[in-house]
């Protein structure tokens, strides 16, 4: 359930920003989270519906000043609470999933803390991971 995920070239991401109403905390969604992305993996993973993966992150408050334009850099607010990450073989498979009764409801319960939430889909264009480099010696007898 937290073990790390592989991700295919070509998926397609789905990108959540999810805000919470004022009077509500992390502590207060965390259930309907859990139940939403567990029927999201159960439901529709693989062969079921196109699903690889997915991450949900919550908001550190952390803003990069090294990696941010505009004034972005110390202190600085965000629009949303959560980011919700999601892997998908392709857009129309992810769209059917959430058409799905059984979705909608899981969805339907975590929007009730929610003031907005915004999903962006993206098109993988380059992926990669960092390569530990072998010794010399290594390499010539490779």
């Amino acid at each position: 359930m937290y073990g790390p995920v592989t991700i295919p070239f070509g998926a397609k991401m789905l990108f959540n920003l999810v805000r919470l109403r004022p009077q509500f905390t992390i502590d207060d969604v965390e259930l309907a989270l859990a139940e939403m992305c567990n029927v999201v993996k159960e439901n529709y993973g693989g062969s079921k519906g196109g699903f690889y993966a997915g991450q949900v992150f919550r908001l550190a408050g952390f803003v990069s000043a090294e990696g941010s334009l505009g004034g972005g850099g110390g202190a600085g607010t965000a629009e949303h609470d959560l980011a919700i990450v999601t892997y998908w073989r392709s857009f129309e498979e992810h769209e059917r999933s959430h058409a799905d009764a059984l979705f909608r409801a899981k969805f339907g319960a975590l929007t009730e803390f929610c003031t907005d939430s915004r999903e962006l889909g993206y098109e993988m264009m380059w992926q990669g991971a960092y390569e530990e480099p072998q010794p010399a010696a290594q390499r010539e007898h490779a």
